[in-house]
């Protein structure tokens, strides 16, 4: 099963696939969609969903998980990733491709054993369940790989079984 993972972000949202049995899991591409400040709002969302659309089209996704905004303090800031979120869903949903939400406590449950855990050790983590010898960069790509972790640990058993 193919899974893409994202971070969603204004400014640069992560993705990441990875091939998972649900017992193995094997990385097949990463990377970040950038977008610029000279773009209006509206045209900067819709790159990101096309964005996340072609991916999944070129890698043959099964599935999308992704990160959910889960607590901030700074509302603003999470309006417009709010809105990127929905994009995705819907984009994926055009295509037929189911997405799961994940808090990030969940993401970091699933990759380090603890839901508390720092970036760092996600990062790391993330670099030894899929055998890279360095971090992948930038840190957008590796939380959107911990992302699709996160779907194989907790729902991949669920999914290849069709249930809800």
């Amino acid at each position: 099963m193919r899974i893409l993972g994202i971070d969603p972000g204004y400014a640069q949202t992560g993705w990441g696939v990875v091939e998972s049995d649900g017992q193995h899991n094997r990385p097949v591409s990463f990377g970040v969609i950038k977008t610029s400040t000279s773009q209006l709002d509206s045209q900067r969302i819709h790159f990101i969903a096309k964005s996340v659309g072609l991916l999944a089209e070129e890698h043959k996704v099964d599935i999308c998980a992704m990160e959910d905004i889960f607590f901030t303090k700074n509302v603003s800031s999470a309006i417009p990733v709010a809105k990127v979120i929905g994009a995705c869903i819907h984009q994926m949903g055009l295509q037929d491709i189911p997405v799961r939400l994940y808090s990030p406590p969940t993401i970091k449950s699933a990759v380090t054993g603890f839901g508390g855990a720092e970036k760092h050790q996600v990062q790391e983590m993330v670099r030894i369940l899929l055998g890279f010898e360095t971090i992948p960069r930038p840190d957008h790509a590796a939380d959107a790989l911990a992302v699709a972790i996160c779907f194989a640990v907790y729902d991949f058993s669920r999914i290849r079984m069709k249930l809800p």
